[in-house]
C-alpha cells in the first residue's frame, strides 16, 4: 500500500533540513570571533577572537577602568580610587561575552544575516568590603565636628570665631552610589550621603555679641578709683581673663574670670598701691610674759569679687563711663592686742643655753640665725622650719664660711656655727613637750652638746621643725653673746615639767686614723662611735604620765692630721 506524504509535512522537513545546514554555515563562517560591529565602551571588537578582544579591552579601557572618582563630601571634593575602592573592569569575561556567550541557533543563525553585533556592557566587579573601608578613609579626611559660633580676645582686640556645620559621611549610603557610578559610561561627579548638624551659635549671634560687647569692651582701658588712689587697665590685660559664653538662650553673654584678673601681675602690682597691707601687733617680752608694745593695725582690700563686680560694666561705656568705683573691705591683721590676750603666751614653757668656743665666726653666724629667729610666733597647730625660718645660710643673707661636718670631717662652708642653734632650739622644742617633725643628730658626737639631745641643720638636705600641739600659742625669743645662745618659749604649760633620762652608750665602735684633706686640712681629735637612747618623761599632776625614746646613733670621729 502506498502511503502519501502531506505537502505541509515535506514542506516543515525541508524547513529543518534548511536550518541545520544554516547553523552549520553560521558556525563555519563566524567561528570563535565578536560579530561585526560589537562593541564595549564604544571599543570595536567585531571580528576579534576572546583572546584578542581581551587584550584589546586592557589596552584601550585600562585608563578609563583606573581613572580615580570625584566624590563631594558635604562641602568638600576629593578623589576616591577604583582600585583601592575594590572596583574592578573583568575584561576576560567580557571578551567571552562579546564573542559569544552560546551556541544557541538562532544566535548563530542570526550572525549570518546581520551585519552589526551591537555594543555589549562590560563586566564590572566590586568588593564592598574594600568599597566601605575606602569610604572609612575619606569619613576621617572630611568628617568634621559641629563648631559654635563664639568671639574670642586676643592681644586687646576682640574677633569672631566662624560657625562651621558638623557633617559625617553616611558610608552604608554612600555604597551604592559608587557602584553605580562605576558601572555608568560617563559618572561625573558622585554625590556622597552626609549628615549634617548645625551649630547652635551661629553668624548672626556672634555678630550681634562682636557689636554690642567685644568690640565696645577692648576699644579703651578702664580705671577704678579707691580712697588711696587709681587703678588703670588696659584691653589687652582684661581680655586676657574676658571670655563669652552661651547662657540657656544660646546668646553670648560676657564671662569674667574675677580671680585671674586680680592675680595678673599687671593688675596686683596696681591694687597693692592704691591699697593699705594690715599691720600685726607688735610683741615684746616682759619677764616672762608676752606683751603687746604696739596694736595692729586694720588695712584697707581689695577683693577679687569686688574687682570683677567694678570692672564688667565699664567695658561697654565709653569716655568718663569707663572710670568707676571699686569697692575695698577692712584687712584685719593676724595679730592684734585682743588675740595676743587669747593666744596664752603667758609663762615660760622651756628654755636651753648652748654654749661654744668664740670664734668670730661663730659669734656671726649664731647671733645672725638667732636675730632671724627671735620673736617667731608658732599658733596651735602650725609647724615652724628652721630653714624657712632662717633662709639660706649666704653672705647675702648675713651669714659668712666656717667650720661645718661632711663625709665625717669638719670642713669650711657657709653658715658654719648654726648648729648650736638648731641644739638651743631641739632642746627648747624637748622641753616644752611639743610635737618633733624633722630633726637629724650630727654624725658624730661634740663634746659641747648634751649625748641624744642635739640637732643640726643642712639646707635643701636636712631641716628642725616642730609642731605646736600645745593648744596655746608659742613665742620664740632668743639672744645670742659671743660664746652662747638661748632660745625660750614662751606660752602656757601643756604638762607641769618635761625630764630627760639618758642611757648608758652601746654598740661602741672605735675610730680610725685617717689623712687629711689637701687643701683647708681641719684636724680632729678621735671618739669613738655608740648609740645611746635618751627618753623624754612627761610628769602632770605630780604623776608621770607617759614616755618618749629617742634615738640617736653616733659614728666614731675618726683621727684626721693635718701634717
Amino acid at each position: 500500500m502506498r502511503r502519501r506524504i502531506h505537502p505541509a509535512a515535506v514542506a516543515s522537513g525541508a524547513v529543518v533540513l534548511g536550518a541545520g545546514a544554516l547553523y552549520l554555515t553560521g558556525l563555519l563562517v563566524t567561528g570563535d570571533e565578536a560579530p561585526s560591529g560589537t562593541t564595549v565602551r564604544g571599543v570595536d571588537l567585531g571580528g576579534l577572537s576572546q583572546p584578542e578582544a581581551k587584550e584589546k579591552l586592557d589596552r584601550e579601557l585600562a585608563a578609563t577602568a583606573t581613572a580615580p572618582l570625584t566624590v563631594t563630601v558635604g562641602d568638600r571634593t576629593d578623589r576616591l580610587d577604583p582600585a583601592a575602592a575594590g572596583l574592578r573592569l573583568d575584561t576576560e569575561e567580557t571578551a567571552s561575552r562579546a564573542v559569544r556567550s552560546s551556541y544557541d541557533p538562532f544566535t548563530v543563525i542570526g550572525d549570518l544575516f546581520t551585519s552589526r553585533g551591537g555594543a555589549v556592557d562590560p563586566v564590572l566587579a566590586m568588593d564592598e568590603d574594600a568599597t566601605r573601608a575606602a569610604l572609612r578613609g575619606l569619613a576621617e579626611k572630611h568628617d568634621r565636628k559641629v563648631r559654635e559660633g563664639a568671639v574670642s580676645f586676643s592681644e586687646g582686640a576682640a574677633k569672631a570665631v566662624r560657625p562651621v556645620t558638623g557633617q559625617t559621611l553616611d558610608i552604608d549610603g554612600s555604597v551604592d552610589p559608587v557602584r553605580d557610578a562605576y558601572f555608568a559610561e560617563n559618572p561625573g561627579r558622585i554625590e556622597l550621603p552626609v549628615e549634617e548638624k548645625e551649630p547652635r551659635i551661629g553668624k548672626a549671634e556672634t555678630d550681634r555679641a562682636l557689636r554690642e560687647f567685644a568690640r565696645p569692651a577692648m576699644s579703651a582701658p578702664v580705671t577704678l578709683t579707691t580712697g588711696e588712689g587709681r587703678v588703670t587697665i588696659d584691653p589687652a590685660t582684661f581680655g586676657d581673663h574676658l571670655t563669652m559664653r552661651p547662657d540657656d538662650s544660646q546668646r553670648l553673654v560676657p564671662r569674667l574670670d574675677e580671680k585671674g584678673l586680680y592675680k595678673d601681675p599687671a593688675v596686683a602690682a596696681s591694687v597693692r598701691a592704691v591699697t593699705t597691707e594690715p599691720v600685726d601687733a607688735t610683741l615684746r617680752v616682759v619677764g616672762e610674759r608676752v606683751e603687746v608694745a604696739r596694736d595692729g593695725k586694720p588695712g584697707q582690700k581689695v577683693t577679687a569679687e569686688a574687682l570683677g563686680k567694678a570692672v564688667l560694666p565699664l567695658l561697654t561705656g565709653s569716655g568718663p563711663e569707663r572710670i568707676g568705683k571699686v569697692d575695698t573691705v577692712l584687712s584685719q591683721p593676724e595679730l592684734t592686742r585682743a588675740k595676743v590676750a587669747e593666744m596664752g603666751m603667758t609663762e615660760k614653757v622651756s628654755s636651753f643655753t648652748a654654749n661654744f668656743e668664740r670664734a668670730e665666726y661663730r659669734t656671726k653666724n649664731i647671733g645672725r640665725a638667732a636675730e632671724l629667729i627671735n620673736g617667731s610666733t608658732v599658733l596651735p597647730g602650725e609647724t615652724w622650719s628652721f630653714n624657712d625660718t632662717v633662709g639660706e645660710r649666704t653672705t647675702e643673707n648675713g651669714f659668712v664660711d666656717g667650720i661645718i661636718i661632711l663625709d665625717g670631717k669638719y670642713t669650711k662652708a657657709g653658715g658654719g656655727g648654726v648648729s648650736t642653734v638648731a641644739t638651743a632650739m631641739f632642746n627648747a622644742i624637748f622641753f616644752a613637750g611639743v610635737k618633733p617633725v624633722e630633726y637629724g643628730a650630727h654624725s658624730f658626737y661634740i663634746e659641747r652638746y648634751p649625748e641624744g639631745r642635739e640637732a643640726t641643720v643642712a639646707w635643701g638636705s636636712l631641716d628642725l621643725k616642730f609642731t605646736n600641739d600645745s593648744g596655746k600659742a608659742l613665742y620664740i625669743a632668743t639672744e645670742a653673746t659671743d660664746t652662747s645662745v638661748t632660745v625660750t618659749f614662751l606660752g602656757t604649760k601643756k604638762y607641769d615639767a618635761v625630764e630627760a633620762s639618758k642611757g648608758p652608750r652601746t654598740n661602741v665602735q672605735e675610730p680610725k686614723k685617717l689623712p687629711g684633706a689637701k687643701k683647708d686640712c681641719q684636724p680632729q681629735t678621735p671618739l669613738e662611735g655608740f648609740d645611746v637612747t635618751v627618753e623624754r618623761i612627761f610628769i602632770d599632776g605630780g604623776k608621770e604620765v607617759k614616755r618618749e625614746p629617742f634615738n640617736t646613733r653616733y659614728t666614731p670621729r675618726d683621727e684626721v692630721t693635718c701634717d
